[in-house]
């Protein structure tokens, strides 16, 4: 076959490297790709997978050394994000990813969490109803968090300006990538060791990140586990609009870490000014009550001094001259001093009437000073 002339001519080893050079100028060295995981299998230490999606697949592989290190281990189905970049081996023209991180993807996530949801819920686990009250002044708690981490930074000065007299026993997990058992062991030493501690509550946090970086809390044995915990439990998972598993059979879920702070300890300040009210408040009934015993008190006294026996003869004394004062008043010798008489007959009766009075009869009349006898000389009726 005879040459065109302007066509380039390569061997297939030239060809081979002529391609590999256009991908590693023309092709980013580090991607994100949105891919469902395939056929997972290891061989010799190394994971190796076909990435799919509706329309075409790509042959990935995570070589060991890196495997150690994932944050998420893979399974057949699962929607993962990976950060990788291309392989291309020029001996075989042979293309495939190389996986430098691996994380399940969002819908991969939810679809975990309605698994788990719909798994556990027709038991129970979500009722409201199971959901224990908080205590309302803790002596000491479990943190179940990261350790160094900002959120725990945050919980622990929350709760040094809320209430300082709660002991605080910070406990480090894991709370990222395939740390489930670590996590469920922890959990397992703090509630043994409660009684010891005297813990009343337990904490589960987790800072901000994304939701998929949650994954772990939707894990059904780990939800088991919280479910059966002897202590109140209270999360703090991611955000505020992050709910996961954990924190539907939490006794309290809080929309932060440091909400959960807040959910569980008392405001000293709050509780200090509700005690000045509670204590203005006293005040008056004391001084309400004093002022009641007080004049009851007086009035024992009255009614004492009442009864006494030289205040009993005063009164009788009082009692007797007013009927000594109401018997002259209306004795006749008041009413003769007043230029009234009596008329008597003869017989000493009493005249009422001119009725039966005859000419020439004698009388008497008994004046304020004496007695006068007198003789009718007539009588006229009214």
């Amino acid at each position: 076959m005879s040459a065109e002339p302007g066509l380039p001519r390569y061997s297939v080893a030239e060809l081979n490297q002529a391609i590999g050079s256009l991908l590693e100028r023309g092709f980013a060295p580090r991607f994100l790709l949105d891919a469902t995981v395939s056929r997972p299998q290891l061989k010799k230490g190394h994971l190796w997978l076909t990435l799919v999606d509706e329309q075409a697949s790509i042959q990935a592989v995570v070589w060991a050394s890196q495997l150690i290190r994932l944050s998420h281990q893979p399974a057949e189905g699962d929607g993962v994000v990976v950060v990788g970049k291309l392989n291309f081996w020029t001996a075989r023209a042979s293309l495939c990813v190389q996986v430098l991180d691996l994380r399940p993807s969002l819908s991969a996530v939810l679809r975990r969490f309605e698994q788990v949801r719909q798994a556990l819920e027709p038991e129970g686990l979500f009722d409201p109803a199971r959901r224990r009250p908080l205590p309302a002044m803790p002596a000491a708690i479990a943190l179940l968090t990261s350790a160094p981490s900002s959120a725990l930074a945050d919980m622990l000065r929350t709760a040094a300006e809320r209430w300082p007299a709660t002991r605080i026993h910070v406990v480090p997990i894991p709370v990222q990538g395939p740390v489930e058992e670590q996590i469920r062991t922890r959990l397992a030493q703090v509630i043994a060791c409660a009684p010891d501690l005297g813990l009343e509550a337990i904490v589960l946090a987790r800072g901000g990140g994304s939701r998929e970086d949650l994954a772990v809390f939707d894990s059904e044995a780990l939800a088991r586990d919280l479910a059966a915990c002897p202590l109140p439990l209270v999360t703090g998972l991611g955000h505020e609009d992050d709910t996961t598993i954990a924190d539907l059979v939490a006794d309290y879920r809080a929309a932060t870490p440091t909400g959960a702070i807040v959910a569980l300890l008392p405001d000293r300040a709050g509780l200090a000014q509700e005690l000045g009210h509670r204590r203005q408040l006293l005040g008056q009934l004391v001084q309400m009550r004093l002022q009641r015993e007080r004049a009851t008190l007086t009035l024992s006294r009255q009614q004492l001094q009442a009864l006494h026996p030289t205040a009993l003869l005063q009164a009788w004394r009082r009692q007797l001259q007013q009927r000594l004062e109401l018997l002259e008043a209306l004795s006749p010798e008041r009413l003769l001093q007043r230029g009234f008489a009596l008329v008597r007959a003869t017989d000493g009766r009493l005249v009422r009437s001119v009725q039966g009075m005859q000419p020439g009869d004698l009388l008497q009349l008994e004046l304020a000073d004496g007695r006068i006898d007198a003789v009718v000389q007539a009588s006229q009726p009214r």
